[in-house]
């Protein structure tokens, strides 16, 4: 009996033992077919959006439009998150190396998913990391975030994560999967992809990092926001190591470079990439209102509208970006003296900086500058009343401030904020080739942070006697007279009704000095008032208007005989357009600030189409060339080729220039020295200077500082030395173009140049009067 009792026991426990086997495979392969399901009901979207195949092909990652110079360098970007692409064979080696070291040492051997990682993760219960593979984390990048803390729908995210990352190793290539990582991760600081964080933590191209700068980055892969270099030093530096460990581990680096590279400390050239700050900044806004415009006239293939701050495109600038850094330089050296000088005549004067204005239209001045203001714009859409707003404008309140030597942080009425910016003196400087249009250098203004006024291409002021050699060719062109032809320097009236005139007009010549005859090209290089009434007064004004009309100028000119003086408002860079014509032999061409534009795939997708017409013939070009080449041997502009270093009331105004090769330029400075002007050529390249105040009633009290010669001139002077002092530039110091078989006689006597005393030097202007 015991032994059959045995037998069905032993029965029992196979037929148990059958039964668990089977019902262990059953839920084992049931538990197999749903995990397959539930990765296919993922795939197939069921369990959430997942990403197309068109959508792994171009990933919507946000990217910054770049502005990049004729030299090839970013000058800025337009950007809602600043991130740039780069190529895989723009990222340093050692950066590749300190990344897939310390995330994901087996890249190169998986395919997406790190089986043996995963494993340890599970077995692990996840303390010896996450196994997230650097496919995986780019998944998660581009197409999911950051993903949920709850485990079901963590478990649902992360099986998502696996299958885009395989997706992801299927479509694209290990070092396109490396590129694109570095092009989305987040470093903070407004800082999207490694191109953005290189150049705002340690002002550099990414080609440029160090082993330890590109340890820093991929030690800030973990979390930027904790590894911030800027908030945090310690951390960074703790977190550098380690990655430098790994470099270590995984051969890159000896064990002697790691301790070395661990001594050294955390060195930034910290630098915030914005829309304010950088180089060309009044470029970049007047090119960002251009785009704007362009957008909406120009569509995607799809039919839909260009992003210039979200799709990545390439704008090909003409700007040289050495030549625009001479320009800032040039323009922040002399602005900062001149403003000092500035500063110092407004000592005493109540009213200052307005000089011979009541109290009452200062006080105007100041309301209406009040009530243009941001901060009154602001408390009115807070729906304060007017009492309310002005009262706030009276109260003192912190502030930083502009000033040459750096922001300054002050205590002081908004009120007597405004008044204090408007002592700033402003400038415009832009220079282009005039043969090509191109524009090489734009400085609209001495800091855009705190100066918004474009005074290249918005603000159009009076020109003073830069008007002039307009009128001198309209002569040369209507009544055949050449530079060399004599007219007589006298008084002289033009009567009432003559050339619509309404009141007889009585020019002076602004030293109330009459020479007798005098050759055009001395009269101009002396900007002799009443030649040019007289010159006026023979071709007529409406001759003239329509020359200058065909130069370029864009401004509406009124047809009255004062306009020979000057009395017409232009902006620079009509005025550089219309002075190349004379240095690209009467040609006048559009000018250019374009190149291109591609997409963030490098197809081009505009170009635009220069632009240009004749004006005069190659002849009377020339002859006004030398015209204004008479200017810097003789005249206002002479001090381009002395060496008079300056003393006394004239401690800074010293123009150790000393030029020697030809230059053909015009000084301008108009009623009450309210505007300084320069304009100098040379055959590859001609640049307009101009200074003044925001206000015209803000200006030097006298005319040694305010005329064009000492405002605008020297900014020329230091620009064109720079330049001439970087070779690679290749600035003309050449002989213009001369005409063959040249018709118009241009090569006059002329006396040896005189040397100037200081007594010369506060005469030598052209100012004009009405």
């Amino acid at each position: 009996m015991a032994v059959k009792k045995n037998n069905n026991q032993t029965r029992n426990i196979e037929k148990d033992t059958t039964y668990y086997k089977k019902k262990f495979w059953k839920i084992f392969f049931y538990g197999l077919g749903a995990i397959g399901l539930f990765f296919l009901f993922a795939s197939w979207g069921l369990l959430g959006s997942m990403p197309s195949f068109e959508d792994l092909e171009n990933p919507d990652s946000n990217l910054a439009t770049e502005i990049i110079s004729s030299d090839g360098v970013v000058l800025g970007k337009y950007f809602e998150k600043n991130r740039s692409q780069l190529k895989y064979s723009d990222l340093p080696k050692n950066l590749v190396q300190a990344l897939v070291a310390t995330e994901d040492a087996r890249f190169y051997e998986h395919s997406g998913v790190d089986g043996r990682g995963t494993l340890r993760a599970i077995a692990s219960l996840g303390t010896s990391g996450g196994a997230s593979t650097l496919t995986q984390q780019l998944a998660k990048q581009l197409f999911h975030g950051e993903g949920s803390k709850f485990l079901p729908f963590r478990i649902v995210q992360k099986v998502k994560e696996w299958i885009i990352a395989i997706r992801l190793e299927r479509q694209y290539t290990k070092n396109e999967i490396i590129a694109m990582y570095c092009n989305v991760y987040d470093f903070g600081n407004n800082s999207v992809g490694v191109s953005s964080a290189a150049k705002t933590y340690f002002s550099k191209e990414p080609k440029d990092l160090s082993i330890d700068e590109s340890a820093i980055l991929v030690g800030m892969f973990k979390n930027s926001g904790l590894y911030n270099p800027v908030r945090n030093p310690e951390g960074v530096k703790n977190r550098r190591n380690v990655v430098l460990l790994q470099m270590e581990k995984q051969n890159i680096i000896t064990e002697d470079q790691k301790v070395k590279l661990q001594s050294l400390p955390i060195t930034l050239h910290f630098k915030l990439e914005t829309h304010k700050e950088g180089t060309a900044t009044y470029f970049r806004e007047y090119l960002r209102d251009y785009l704007k415009k362009w957008a909406e006239e120009n569509k995607k293939p799809d039919g839909s509208d260009y992003d210039v701050y979200k799709d990545g495109l390439k704008i090909y600038t003409t700007i040289d970006s050495r030549m625009q850094l001479h320009a800032e330089e040039a323009v922040a050296a002399h602005m900062a003296n001149l403003q000092e000088e500035f500063f110092i005549q407004s000592k005493g004067n109540k009213n200052a900086p307005f000089v011979n204005i009541s109290t009452k239209e200062t006080q105007r001045i100041l309301n209406q500058a009040m009530k243009s203001s941001h901060r009154w714009e602001v408390m009115k859409s807070l729906d304060k009343s007017d009492e309310e707003i002005i009262k706030s404008f009276n109260e003192k309140t912190k502030m930083t401030v502009f000033s040459w030597k750096g922001e300054r942080d002050t205590i002081m009425t908004p009120m007597d904020s405004i008044r204090y910016y408007k002592h700033f003196l402003q400038s415009g400087l832009m220079a282009m080739e005039p043969q090509t249009g191109n524009i090489k250098a734009w400085v609209g203004g001495i800091n855009y942070k705190y100066f918004q006024y474009d005074h290249v291409g918005q603000g159009a002021r009076q020109v003073g006697s830069t008007f002039k050699p307009f009128v001198y060719a309209t002569a040369i062109e209507q009544l055949n007279m050449s530079p060399c032809d004599s007219i007589i320097d006298s008084p002289f009236t033009i009567p009432v009704g003559r050339h619509h005139v309404t009141e007889s007009w009585t020019p002076k010549n602004s030293d109330n000095r009459y020479r007798g005859m005098v050759t055009l090209k001395r009269a101009l290089a002396n900007s002799i008032n009443t030649v040019s009434a007289k010159l006026m007064d023979k071709v007529g004004p409406e001759a003239v208007v329509e020359l200058t009309h065909k130069l370029g100028v864009k401004s509406d000119i009124p047809v009255q005989p004062s306009i020979a003086l000057g009395a017409v408002e232009i902006t620079v860079e009509d005025m550089v357009a219309a002075y190349s014509t004379f240095a690209n032999q009467g040609v006048y061409t559009k000018p250019q600030f374009l190149n291109r534009i591609e997409d963030k795939s490098g197809t081009v997708i505009y170009e635009p189409i220069p632009e240009s017409h004749d004006v005069l013939n190659k002849d009377i070009a020339f002859a006004v060339i030398k015209l204004l080449e008479g200017v810097t041997e003789g005249g206002s502009g002479d001090r381009l080729r002395t060496t008079y270093g300056g003393s006394g009331d004239n401690r800074w105004t010293g123009y150790p220039y000393q030029f020697k090769n030809p230059i053909a330029g015009k000084t301008g400075t108009t009623q009450n020295q309210s505007d300084g002007w320069f304009m100098g050529m040379v055959p590859n390249l001609v640049t307009g200077v101009w200074v003044g105040c925001e206000d015209r009633s803000a200006r030097f009290k006298s005319i040694t500082y305010g005329q064009g010669a000492t405002a605008a001139l020297p900014v020329w002077a230091y620009f064109m030395k720079l330049c001439y002092a970087d070779p690679g530039l290749k600035v003309s110091k050449e002989d213009f173009n001369r005409p063959p078989n040249l018709s118009i006689k241009v090569d006059c006597y002329s006396a040896p140049r005189r040397v100037k005393d200081t007594t010369d030097i506060q005469q030598d202007t052209e100012e004009f009067e009405l």
